[in-house]
């Protein structure tokens, strides 16, 4: 009998095929914002890969200590910046308005490419308020930015569900000029209905546009805002027990065995994992595999080309509400030993 081959084609994995990557002087800004797990990130790499998200700079904000957004992002554009810990609501305003003055030296220096608008990817638990309200009182941050459309991205799957339960999810939507809804075509239809309806009784003005594996139209990006933005500039705060950590592994880890540690925490927990993201070193892969959990939600992993800044440590950030980063180091190495 033969043995079958680990990989179909030399192009491929276990996972399947690996995946690659007007107003005057003033630089336009476009807020990409959204709840955990969203879809954010595959929107806006699907963005940088078209003709008219070329010459585009990326500010990424994370809510924990491991930036895993922003090396994804990297493989498709150079103009990156990472926004440390914390939200870019509450305490790294300063650090934004930094970050972007520091794009524009570098741009003119010639140290990144350049770039004719910026695309800021905020925390899932992120207001966008006071982002415009940075834009609307830092005089000299509004001399060289402003803020051209507002897009706040939602899950049909959880999203109608995360809008009752989270203030920050309702204020996202609120403020969006335009809201793209993702993952229709693994949500059940009235799920998506659900979500539509409560998104127009929050938000009557925004136009709703879905995609499917962020394959959006350019032009629901590129679009500029509306004149009667809404001026709602409340300051964020995140619901009790919300929490992140990171877990690392340096070398490669059995699929089954991280599988089966998830596959048990989801069964047990999965309303307070508001989303598992990381990129793992896995046997039998040569490069990393992107996982994402959004709740009981599990998409599928992808097999990347490459390492980001070739690194081969494996990173999986937790954002979880009332579990412990021991809890599930616990649970991790219970299944790791049975196995």
């Amino acid at each position: 009998m033969d043995t079958p081959r680990l990989f179909a084609t030399p192009d491929s994995g276990p996972f399947g095929r690996r995946q690659a990557r007007p107003r005057g002087a003033r630089i336009p800004v476009i807020v990409v914002t959204g709840f955990l797990g969203a879809g954010k990130t595959t929107l806006i790499r699907h963005f940088l890969g078209t003709p008219e998200g070329r010459g585009t700079a990326i500010v990424v904000n994370e809510f924990g200590e491991a930036g895993i957004d922003d090396a994804l992002l990297r493989q498709s554009t150079e103009a990156v910046s990472l926004l440390g810990n914390g939200c870019v609501c509450c305490v790294v305003r300063s650090d934004l308005q930094l970050t972007l003055r520091a794009l524009v030296a570098d741009r003119t220096r010639g140290a990144i490419p350049g770039f004719a608008r910026v695309v800021i990817e905020t925390s899932g638990l992120a207001d966008p308020g006071p982002i415009l309200q940075s834009f609307a009182t830092d005089r000299a941050l509004g001399d060289s930015f402003y803020i051209d459309a507002v897009i706040t991205v939602a899950d049909a799957a959880t999203g109608a569900a995360t809008l009752e339960a989270a203030a920050e999810a309702r204020k996202q939507v609120i403020l969006a000029d335009r809201i793209v809804v993702t993952k229709t075509d693994i949500a059940d239809p009235l799920l998506t209905t659900a979500l539509t309806e409560r998104i127009r009784h929050l938000n009557p003005r925004a136009a709703i546009a879905t995609v499917i594996n962020g394959q959006i139209d350019p032009g629901i990006l590129l679009e500029p805002a509306p004149s009667d933005r809404s001026p709602f500039v409340a300051e964020a705060e995140h619901s009790d027990g919300i929490g992140s950590f990171v877990l690392r592994a340096g070398g490669p880890l059995p699929w089954t065995t991280f599988a089966r540690a998830m596959d048990t925490l989801t069964a047990l927990r999965g309303p307070d994992l508001l989303r598992v993201k990381g990129l793992l070193n896995v046997e039998g892969c040569q490069g990393p595999v992107l996982v994402e959990f959004v709740q009981h939600l599990a998409h599928l992993p992808v097999e990347l080309q490459q390492w980001p800044e070739g690194s081969r440590e494996g990173r999986l950030v937790f954002i979880t509400r009332n579990i412990s980063e021991a809890q599930v180091r616990g649970l991790f190495a219970a299944v790791s030993a049975l196995g």
